[in-house]
């Protein structure tokens, strides 16, 4: 009995043993599991999340659910390609002030970050198409800090030299956007090219037109002065701008002289788009109050004002404004040496005639945009 006894507790015992065996193994198992697993999803950080977009969400509601799943690869994209950026030059020569607060610039690379990511290659909602050296560089440099423009740093001159590419090859062009974002371009040769009004509105009827205006006579002693850099051995001023200058005939078959007859080339535009698609800026409120002109243009966009004085500070040496630094930036930003070139000078006869050439033009000019840019 006592035998028998002995053997059953033995059974018991062994019994215990082996479910207290099995039941440690398979803790220790589980536990190496999650231990594993949780290693792994640290040490990949954002490549072990996977946040596939919605095609259908808006691009603020989608651009939330995707912070997270950004955030971490926003912080390696401080600057834009040199492609991207366009020929702006970073450099200043004069001492520039405070940088600005993380903020606007952590928004716009976490914008652009999310947009290479997820967006999509689209044609432009608007279009920079004017005029030559009336500003337009400044004005896409200073707009594309928006965090919802995405804009094209060159100039694809689409609409009048390489239209014959299609409507695909420009898309390609352009930077990815989301769906709250507008995609921009800056071509100044579109205000004067005939053709371009009507390819544009072709592309669609709703883009909305950008042209930055500058005194006439300023501008074309402007566009000079840059060919004269370039090709130092053509005529004087006076010879390009006069077929007589002792009658005080102007040739206006020179383009640096038709490009500042604004109306006519406005005319054009006006048989295939509303004045109320087209925002003028002036050039020279453009370098003495550019948050003023900025903030109408963000207005026109459709835009939040982000952009206001808090970005800009005067540069002497250059003789316009520059934008201040962001603190992620260790340079400010301004446009490039072919910027605030020193003009060639120009008789004052020469300037009063020409002067005098352009008022009518101007006066009609005025009276159609519904504004007085005071160039006399």
């Amino acid at each position: 009995m006592a035998h028998r006894f002995l053997s059953s507790a033995n059974r018991f015992s062994a019994r215990f043993a082996f479910i207290f065996t099995v039941s440690l193994s398979c803790t220790y198992l589980c536990y190496s599991i999650i231990f594993c697993r949780s290693t792994i999803m640290t040490n990949h950080g954002y490549e072990g999340k996977r946040c596939p977009p919605s095609k259908n969400a808006g691009g603020k509601k989608l651009l939330g659910k995707l912070d997270n799943c950004a955030s971490l690869e926003v912080k390696s994209a401080l600057h834009e390609s040199a492609d991207q950026r366009g020929s702006s030059d970073l450099r200043d020569q004069d001492k520039a002030p405070a940088s600005l607060g993380t903020h606007w610039a952590d928004t716009k690379l976490r914008n652009m970050s999310v947009a290479q990511k997820y967006g999509n290659k689209k044609l432009p909602n608007a279009l920079i198409v004017g005029v030559k050296k009336g500003g337009t560089r400044a004005v896409l440099e200073f707009i594309r800090i928006h965090p919802d423009v995405r804009a094209l740093g060159t100039e694809p001159h689409f609409f009048d030299r390489n239209y014959d590419r299609g409507l695909d090859w420009y898309r390609g062009l352009m930077p990815r956007t989301l769906d709250s974002q507008i995609t921009l371009e800056k071509t100044p040769s579109y205000f004067v090219t005939r053709e371009a009004p009507r390819r544009i509105s072709s592309m669609s009827h709703e883009t909305k037109l950008i042209v930055v205006v500058r005194n006439p006579v300023t501008r074309a002693i402007s566009d000079y002065t840059q060919t004269l850099s370039k090709k130092p051995d053509i005529p004087t001023f006076d010879e390009l701008a006069f077929k007589n200058r002792s009658l005080g005939i102007v040739d206006t078959s020179w383009n640096a002289i038709r490009i500042g007859m604004y109306i006519l080339h406005l005319e054009n535009w006006l048989q295939y788009f509303r004045l109320s698609q087209i925002h003028f800026v002036s050039g020279e409120r453009l370098i003495t109050d550019p948050a003023g002109e900025m903030g109408r243009v963000q207005d026109f966009l459709g835009l939040k004002r982000i952009i206001t004085d808090k970005h800009f500070y005067f540069n002497r040496t250059k003789g316009f404004p520059c934008l201040k630094k962001p603190e992620s930036s260790s340079q400010p930003r301004c446009l490039g040496k072919s910027k605030g070139r020193t003009h060639v000078q120009i008789d004052r006869e020469v300037i009063e005639q020409l002067q005098e050439f352009y008022r009518p033009f101007n006066i009609k000019f005025f009276e159609t945009v519904g504004q007085d840019f005071k160039w006399d």
